[in-house]
């Protein structure tokens, strides 16, 4: 009799652990501009970034001359109000007093906008996290979890087309993989 009372107790316990199924950073991108940024001639690496100038502005606003797509702020309905779990790279905007990012974007890779122009709106994620987490180092794969919002975001550094109030954000590691 006891052990039947424990099953569905460690049913509950297993499913509190268990996380959100992977989204697809194209899950964000509406299918036409899946199919413009596939037909996409090759991205040119002469920007003052690769050659190790900045601009004034500097951050991950997009260089004027690249193909529409790389500008796209379509994003898919279906998507706004949805529970998902994202994985990518930081780029801090905001810390609080101990130092931990309490905001920033989220990017599909790594580096996004040192040798190569950043992601389109549509695939950068502008995530709000009040708890805040301690990053260390940008190149450090991130797992967030939350309600992801259509939301079109503008600042200096970039333009997103989506914001994430996260529930929970982790560092990925190697079981992950």
């Amino acid at each position: 009799m006891r052990a039947l009372f424990l099953i569905p107790l460690l049913l509950v316990s297993s499913l509190a652990r268990a996380e959100l199924p992977e989204t697809d950073w194209l899950e964000l991108m509406p299918k036409s501009d899946q199919k413009a940024l596939e037909a996409m001639p090759e991205i040119d690496h002469n920007s003052p970034e690769a050659m190790g100038t900045f601009t004034d502005k500097g951050g991950m606003k997009q260089a004027k001359g690249l193909p529409a797509v790389m500008y796209s702020t379509k994003t898919v309905a279906a998507m706004n109000g949805k529970q998902i779990r994202l994985g990518g790279y930081p780029v801090p905007l905001e810390t609080d007093s101990k130092g931990n990012s309490t905001l920033f974007f989220l990017v599909p890779y790594p580096g996004a906008c040192i040798h190569v122009p950043p992601p389109p709106p549509n695939q950068l994620v502008l995530v709000r996290y009040p708890k805040g987490l301690k990053l260390d180092d940008i190149y450090t794969p991130l797992w967030v979890s939350g309600t992801l919002k259509v939301e079109k975001v503008s600042n200096d550094l970039a333009d997103a087309a989506y914001a994430l109030e996260a529930a929970k954000v982790r560092v990925v590691e190697d079981a992950d993989l």
